[in-house]
């Protein structure tokens, strides 16, 4: 618990893989993120390169890496991710973000909620 909370105060350029991630971590090269925009309420997929940049409404939504467990890659998924009200000059998050637990680690935004669903495996 206390591990996750440090995580989450640290900035996520100083992270690493998140504190509660089990070892044999394998790097991907996208994911497949979700969005949904609050006020529509229309959820759409973010299917992302790692290094790629997309506009998605009026945010943008950087996928930095992402690593799934080797030896079960459909068990969980970790994404790094920086997201940015467009425009602006600060991201409203950057981080880790879980498959398995969307809530430990999110966007906190007015209009926007965006999570990770899975590395890319292939």
């Amino acid at each position: 618990m206390i591990a996750s909370i440090v995580m989450l105060c640290t900035p996520g350029w100083a992270q690493d893989v998140p504190a509660n991630a089990p070892s044999g971590l394998a790097e991907s090269s996208g994911a497949l993120l979700r969005g949904l925009d609050k006020v529509t309420g229309v959820a759409s997929n973010i299917d992302l390169a790692v290094g790629q940049t997309v506009q998605y409404g009026f945010i943008t939504v950087t996928l930095q890496e992402c690593r799934y467990p080797a030896n079960d890659p459909s068990s969980n998924a970790y994404a790094r991710v920086m997201i940015a009200d467009k425009g602006a000059t600060q991201p409203a998050f950057s981080g880790w973000m879980m498959a398995d637990s969307p809530a430990l680690s999110a966007l906190d935004h007015p209009r926007y909620d965006v999570w990770v669903m899975r590395c890319n495996t292939d």
